[in-house]
């Protein structure tokens, strides 16, 4: 784990939160890219209930959020995480996945500029 990063629960609830902005994606489309209900997504990423959760969940989401398949168990138990290592078969679809997620980034920071200009020229 990162230093000053939390751990546990929190710590899921927190990647998962970090990686839906990152992705732009939803509750619900997280849900579907791992094969899971929506409520799971949501009690996870607002850690509103702290049950026991299955290793196969937790590497479902990892994999869906295009992180290591142990990544989210590892931040719950409180390890560093490994690396994301992707499957030579998916490769090109991760890539092309992190390709649009920079575009994305790039986008947001724009417009932030954008809104920042047009801020400084209303004063």
């Amino acid at each position: 784990m990162e230093r000053g990063e939390p751990a546990g629960w929190a710590g899921v609830a927190k990647v998962i939160t970090d990686r839906l902005v990152v992705l732009g994606w939803r509750q619900r489309q997280l849900a579907e890219r791992a094969n899971v209900s929506q409520a799971i997504v949501r009690e996870l990423q607002y850690d509103t209930n702290r049950r026991r959760r299955s290793a196969r969940t937790l590497e479902a989401l990892s994999v869906a959020l295009g992180l290591h398949p142990s990544h989210l168990l590892d931040v719950a138990l409180g390890v560093v995480p490994k690396p994301a290592q992707l499957p030579d078969d998916h490769s090109q679809e991760f890539f092309v996945a992190w390709v649009e997620d920079q575009a994305r980034l790039m986008s947001l920071v724009e417009d932030l500029h954008r809104k920042v200009d047009e801020l400084r020229r209303s004063r």
